[in-house]
């Protein structure tokens, strides 16, 4: 136990250090950032859940004494927190008549939507426990975004003087034509007397525009940090895990991911999610950012399930690299089908053999 407790402190310090150095803001410290919750996974799959927590406690601790108590707590609840939860699932077992059955991964799965859900959540109220002032910060990024994106264009007034006429050429033509000072006063007084022209509405409409994309902008971007989230903490336990393996230190064996299955219950709470995207304050932010995690696991689960169809078939390899190199080249818009094909293999049940109970 000593040893566990020396082991998860060393782990937490390595943690905090890593997460601290995003105050650096430079290329490097984001990428030591995103590492950050691996030691907390590591220790928690290779010694014990009680040496993640306790990496979670120290982790927390040094960074509220020695940087902020905000950073501290921001990294109990997006860091450190959801790596020890996803740990202790994933060494849940119980005894049955067949020996130690094992957490299902599919559970696991879902659970990883939940937990990138919640940390969402718990980081935005730690950030604005108003949720005005948190709605204000999201329309001011979304903002920030669509005018990079979509820069607004000249003012009427500048539109108006870069496409006036020049007359320049034009009136010292009349005046060698031999047009007399009359003629000249005369075309003075139709200018003057000529009506302003009428605001062009071009750019009022494009600001309208810009305001709605904002806006629709602001709503999603829960859902899609959610989303984001749940996907960094599948590939977080993945690679953990392989290490803890390498080194021979897991206990569960290896499971197969490719048959990986959501209970049905997942359905049911996504459905209550989107329920909840229609309350307001942050029960509505909770609901829209469990709709995007559960969105990314059922991607994931999509993904699966293209792995566990196309086994024993011919070109396998060709069409699981064709895949992928759409998903790359599209960027994750392809993901969009992975999560609809996720959720009719949920829904459906179609691989999962009659006699055997749901994970």
């Amino acid at each position: 136990m000593a040893q566990h407790i020396g082991i998860g402190i060393g782990a937490g310090l390595v943690s905090a250090l890593l997460f601290g150095v995003l105050l650096k803001a430079t290329p490097l410290a984001i990428l030591l950032y995103l590492v950050a919750p691996l030691p907390i996974l590591i220790v928690g799959l290779g010694w014990s859940h009680k040496a993640a927590l306790v990496a979670a406690a120290t982790g927390s601790l040094v960074l509220i004494l020695v940087i902020a108590p905000f950073m501290g707590l921001a990294f109990a609840a997006y860091i450190a927190l959801p790596a020890w939860w996803l740990a202790y699932l994933t060494l849940l077992g119980r005894e049955t008549q067949a020996g130690l059955e094992w957490y299902p991964t599919g559970r696991l799965l879902g659970w990883i939507a939940a937990t990138a859900a919640l940390a969402f959540i718990a980081i935005a109220v730690l950030s604005s426990p108003n949720h005005a002032a948190f709605d204000a910060q999201l329309r001011g990024l979304a903002q920030t975004l669509v005018q990079t994106r979509m820069p607004a264009t000249r003012s009427p007034a500048e539109t108006r003087r870069a496409g006036a006429p020049a007359t320049g050429s034009d009136a010292t033509g009349q005046d060698a034509a031999g047009q007399g000072t009359a003629g000249q006063d005369a075309g003075g007084q139709d200018a003057a007397a000529a009506p302003e022209p009428a605001p062009q509405t071009g750019d009022d409409q494009a600001d309208v525009t810009r305001t709605e994309v904002a806006d629709a902008l602001a709503r999603v971007v829960p859902a899609l940090a959610a989303n984001g989230l749940a996907l960094l903490l599948a590939f977080y336990l993945w690679a953990s895990a392989r290490i803890v393996k390498i080194s021979g230190r897991l206990p569960r064996p290896w499971p197969d991911i490719p048959s990986t299955t959501m209970p049905r219950s997942t359905l049911a709470a996504l459905a209550a999610a989107v329920a909840m995207c229609f309350a307001p304050g942050y029960v509505g932010v909770f609901g829209v950012a469990l709709v995007g995690a559960f969105s990314a696991a059922f991607a994931l689960q999509g993904l699966a399930a293209f792995h566990d169809r196309s086994r024993g078939r011919p070109g396998r390899g060709l069409m699981l690299f064709g895949m992928y190199l759409i998903l790359f080249v599209t960027q994750g818009i392809a993901l969009v089908a992975l999560t609809l094909f996720g959720l009719a293999d949920t829904a459906l049940d179609r691989r999962r053999p009659k006699d055997s109970p749901a994970p």
